[in-house]
């Protein structure tokens, strides 16, 4: 079992501080808007393992710093081409990120302070999600960026926004904003940004009056459709993209 003080200042990309049985983890870079990268992907599967091992916190808050959730917006300069063994750390990775993030059992909320352009589905998998007004949800990471989008964005954007729309969606770099995310059902609040994290902490504190038993099999319960879903296509969305990221790095003239 993990205990706050033996990892809060051990992650550079997360920020942690808890009040109360309430753990808030701002993600960021140099305490701005978290910057996607090799860094992140490394260091995030570590972050929602151990936060989800410690026995004395009973919420958790996830937001980000700055004026912006996740970023940048990728581009087809800045994806991946690796060949196979490379890739295979990614593919490690990949899979852990969003299963230790299910793995954490008691409830999450999501204070999505703006713009979500990388890896928009780690908000979308909390409990409640509560976003600023000028925040927007887009993979920008993938389709648009020459990748095939199996990081687990073929599981969670079709399942939020049915199957159609979350492949419209995939496809075609389409950004939703705040309001048009809360009438699909992607978020449950849409707040002025001053409010944002007061909203989350009211909530939590809300929560945190249930005992801890009924808050931990609350989220199993209530992840355990998107576990399933995650165990069945996750790794086979990973490999895929991998293929897709080797081909062109063959294509490229790399791998000769």
């Amino acid at each position: 079992m993990a205990r706050l003080e033996d990892y809060v200042d051990r992650f550079q990309f997360a920020r942690l501080e808890r009040h109360d049985g309430i753990l808030q983890m701002t993600l960021h870079s140099d305490g701005d808007t978290l910057q996607w990268g090799a860094g992140p992907h490394t260091e995030l599967p570590e972050v929602f393992h151990t936060i989800g091992t410690d026995p004395d916190t009973k919420v958790i808050i996830m937001t980000g710093a700055g004026a912006g959730f996740t970023g940048p917006a990728g581009s087809s300069a800045t994806v991946p081409r690796r060949t196979p063994e490379q890739w295979d750390a990614t593919y490690w990775e990949g899979k852990h990120l969003l299963g230790n993030l299910l793995n954490v059992e008691v409830p999450i909320i999501a204070a999505v302070n703006g713009p979500a352009l990388r890896h928009s589905e780690l908000p979308l998998l909390s409990d409640i999600v509560l976003s600023a007004p000028h925040t927007t949800f887009q993979d920008s990471g993938h389709f648009m960026s020459g990748l095939t989008p199996g990081d687990g964005m073929h599981i969670i954007y079709p399942l939020l926004l049915g199957i159609n729309r979350g492949r419209y969606f995939l496809l075609t770099g389409q950004q939703l904003d705040a309001e048009q995310a809360r009438d699909l059902g992607l978020v449950a609040e849409v707040l002025p940004p001053a409010d944002l994290l007061p909203r989350a902490w009211e909530l939590a504190r809300q929560l945190a009056q249930q005992p801890r038993l009924v808050l931990r099999y609350s989220r199993v319960l209530l992840t355990h459709k998107l576990k399933q879903e995650l165990h069945d296509l996750l790794g086979y969305g990973l490999a895929l993209e991998g293929l897709g990221s080797g081909q062109d790095y063959l294509d490229r003239g790399q791998g000769r």
